[in-house]
């Protein structure tokens, strides 16, 4: 069994929100950031989830589940730097799944949609709904370098589109592929899905 490791980008600073989303109540209750490292933590055995030098609540909250952290110092310069500080700490896995922690609506299936060509040898995979791109996405091992290299705010959308031909597009039920939260109604409404 290829390891697949899962790592969550937390480290945003949740600027459109008006408050530390991370931290937010979903409906039952849990923060925000918590049921994402869950869900991902569901799927993958092992899961990384990666912080802000300053993030000692989510940290805290994070470590009473034994969940794995990694801090990334240069977190404030963009999401490129938080996923290759993941992938610096996992960099013997055999690919990643890559999740948002503004995105905790996404069902177990989809994870586990996205997980099989990985398994299967895939060097990319990501989820469609209605026919548009979503969360999580994964990448082989083969992509460790250039991941391990990006920078700025892109995260791994350039190596995406790099190859089109080795993307395999998994199609799933679940609008919460497509749904992150970037103000708080997104949480109530479901409909509010953002760009």
């Amino acid at each position: 069994m290829k390891q697949i490791v899962g790592i969550l980008l937390a480290a945003g600073s949740s600027q459109r929100f008006g408050a530390d989303k991370r931290l937010h109540p979903l409906a039952d209750g849990t923060p925000m950031a918590l049921a994402s490292a869950r869900n991902l933590a569901a799927a993958c055995a092992r899961t990384i989830v990666v912080l802000r030098p300053d993030d000692t609540a989510l940290a805290t909250l994070l470590a009473a589940e034994a969940l794995e952290t990694v801090v990334c110092n240069a977190a404030e310069q963009g999401m490129g730097y938080s996923l290759a500080c993941g992938v610096a700490a996992s960099a013997d896995a055999t690919g990643w799944l890559v999740a948002l922690a503004d995105m905790p609506f996404i069902q177990p299936a989809s994870y586990h949609a996205v997980l099989h060509p990985m398994q299967g040898g895939a060097a990319l995979a990501r989820p469609t709904h209605g026919g548009h791109p979503g969360h999580p996405v994964a990448f082989g091992a083969a992509n460790r370098a250039e991941l391990l290299a990006l920078t700025g705010d892109q995260g791994g959308k350039a190596i995406l589109g790099a190859d089109p031909a080795a993307l395999v597009l998994c199609p799933v039920d679940d609008p919460g592929v497509l749904r992150d939260v970037d103000v708080p109604v997104q949480i109530e409404a479901p409909g509010a899905l953002s760009g």
